[in-house]
């Protein structure tokens, strides 16, 4: 990984955006007013051109956009709903011709200083399929989920393996790539850089504020469900590209299962079984906790680090059920 973060010098204006042709793509569904402010911040950008693309929205949504002059992509209902379904959708429904696509949520309001910025880099860098910035919740202070979500999207600066589902992509390397792969209902992210980067192109996440999300995430349950859906990622990434020289996802799901089953029936069953002394394996979690703790100096997030492991076990152990009886995947939802 390159430690440098520092954009190459460059003598345009901080503020100008290189001459290339830059689309953005929107997806969401009934988002209501964070969709407003999503394509409000996207006309204020200046793409040449915005598509909306709508997952069966049931408020105003599509009214919305088509009021901003935006393009709308419809998905169809008989398929299941995806992110990576919903962003393919919407760069089909683009011409074909642009330098740049710019990917964003609809609870998510683009940064105005982002696209000067990413697309500068990517014109000044031509082996760099991706650039990410800085992703920050609009309301951390709302609830401890929400910042726990904040850190997490306080990733490392600089060339690194992956990026979220907002970022500037080079049309290009997206195309070559075949896209996001529509099966994939989480992660879907990080398994298209996979393969960009085994295509020789590489990612970089900027030292540059990209967007505010809005997570709006308040109760536990919605935090257990996103966890499980993560879980349930890593084993679909693990069974797609477990077997290659990336070992895509196995650390992840490995580690779910691990901590989310192994140590926790270990510790149960053997108490009863076998010794009630080898309850004592429990005291391995907050022994993590400890040791995540003085890694990251952040004690909230390695506690639920560590008890995420439960709901992400249930996430693999679900996509193996689903698997082994040949059944479609199923969107996880926490909103």
């Amino acid at each position: 990984m390159t430690n440098d973060p520092s954009l190459p010098p460059t003598d345009a204006a901080p503020d100008a955006v290189p001459d290339a042709v830059i689309d953005a793509v929107a997806i969401g569904r009934n988002e209501g007013g964070r969709l407003v402010r999503c394509l409000d911040s996207l006309l204020a950008a200046g793409f040449r051109q915005i598509v909306y693309v709508d997952s069966g929205s049931t408020d105003n949504s599509i009214a919305e956009a088509e009021a901003r002059g935006v393009k709308v992509a419809r998905l169809d209902l008989a398929a299941p709903f995806t992110a990576a379904r919903a962003r393919n959708a919407g760069v089909a429904a683009l011409p074909g011709d642009q330098d740049h696509i710019q990917f964003i949520d609809g609870d998510c309001v683009l940064d105005p200083g982002w696209l000067p910025r990413a697309a500068r880099f990517l014109a000044e860098n031509p082996d760099a399929a991706v650039a990410c910035g800085r992703l920050r919740e609009i309301a951390p202070e709302a609830s401890l989920y929400n910042r726990l979500i904040d850190s997490e999207w306080n990733t490392p600066i600089g060339e690194t393996r992956a990026c979220g589902g907002i970022a500037l992509i080079r049309a290009r390397a997206f195309r070559e790539a075949g896209g996001f792969n529509p099966v994939l209902i989480a992660g879907e992210e990080p398994e298209l850089c996979l393969r960009l980067r085994r295509m020789g192109w590489r990612i970089w996440r900027l030292d540059a504020e990209m967007a505010r999300h809005d997570a709006a995430m308040h109760r536990f349950g919605q935090w257990w469900r996103r966890a499980r859906r993560g879980g349930y990622a890593y084993a679909l990434g693990a069974a797609l590209h477990g077997r290659a020289p990336e070992r895509h996802n196995v650390g992840q799901t490995r580690r779910a299962l691990v901590w989310g089953l192994g140590i926790p029936l270990a510790a149960v069953l053997g108490g009863l079984l076998i010794h009630p002394l080898l309850l004592a394996l429990l005291l391995a979690w907050p022994l993590q906790v400890i040791r995540l703790w003085r890694r990251d100096g952040n004690l909230l997030r390695a506690g639920f680090l560590t008890i995420g492991k439960l709901p992400e076990a249930i996430g693999v152990l679900e996509y193996w059920a689903r698997a082994t009886a040949r059944r479609g995947e199923r969107l996880i939802e926490y909103k």
